[in-house]
């Protein structure tokens, strides 16, 4: 069987009341395209019925496949549908759909080309973020000021749960992947700048969601022990890939 044009790869822990909705668009989406393509759901640790109602979709998505793994963590999941993903270009997507899904073409060939990692932002000019509180937004800044001073300057929107890969970047920069929690996403976009790859922004529409599972000021401070971790993993030459 040929790969997929385009793997789409959901993490979902507790999702069973967002899952089935966010499933329903993605293949609504996803059936309207020209190109081949492919959905993984990868559930992990949850204690409700989100594995369940996943693999029931099975029965009506033959493209759909469902990835379970016993052990927490954004990071944990989304790395292990990147490496069992078969696409040429692999997309990584929140169960909350807070970014409409009809946006995923803007970040694909051939709307978008000459590219390694394309991420998903709510500050890039053209972006527009709908129903934000203006504290949430304020947070979002100063979390992002953090991150632009310590580790990842001239990105203006690192963890927007949206990003495409080429596929051959994504095995190279997830097999490094050391952080399972939500501070992943700086670590992969670290390792992929410390090897030279390209990362555009790209802005889209985004809709908040009040229920967020993040926690902004415990969050932040959990982000900065990882970025120093991430410096620690860099002058240890974690990241050092072999010739």
């Amino acid at each position: 069987m040929s790969a997929p044009f385009l793997s789409v790869i959901i993490p979902a822990h507790n999702e069973e009341h967002r899952l089935p909705g966010t499933l329903e668009q993605v293949f609504s989406f996803l059936q309207q395209q020209t190109y081949t393509n492919e959905v993984i759901v990868v559930e992990n640790g949850s204690d409700d019925r989100t594995l369940e109602i996943a693999r029931s979709y099975q029965e009506r998505y033959r493209s759909l496949r469902v990835l379970h793994e016993n052990r927490r963590g954004k990071g944990l999941a989304v790395r292990r549908g990147m490496l069992e993903a078969r696409g040429e270009y692999l997309f990584m997507c929140d169960a909350d759909l807070s970014m409409p899904v009809i946006e995923i073409n803007r970040f694909l060939p051939p709307y978008l080309e000459d590219f390694d990692i394309a991420i998903a932002s709510r500050e890039a000019p053209g972006a527009v973020r709908y129903d934000e509180p203006q504290y949430r937004h304020l947070g979002g800044r100063a979390v992002n000021t953090m991150i632009r001073l310590l580790a990842l300057p001239g990105l203006n929107d690192t963890q927007c749960g949206f990003k495409c890969f080429r596929a051959s970047i994504a095995k190279e920069v997830f097999e490094l992947q050391t952080l399972n929690g939500w501070s992943f996403d700086i670590e992969l976009l670290y390792v992929a700048r410390k090897l030279g790859y390209k990362i555009i922004e790209v802005p889209i529409s985004w809709y908040f969601n009040p229920e967020s599972k993040l926690s902004v000021v415990q969050d932040a401070f959990k982000m900065l022990l990882d970025i120093f971790q991430v410096h620690l993993n860099a002058v240890r030459g974690v990241y050092d890939t072999k010739v």
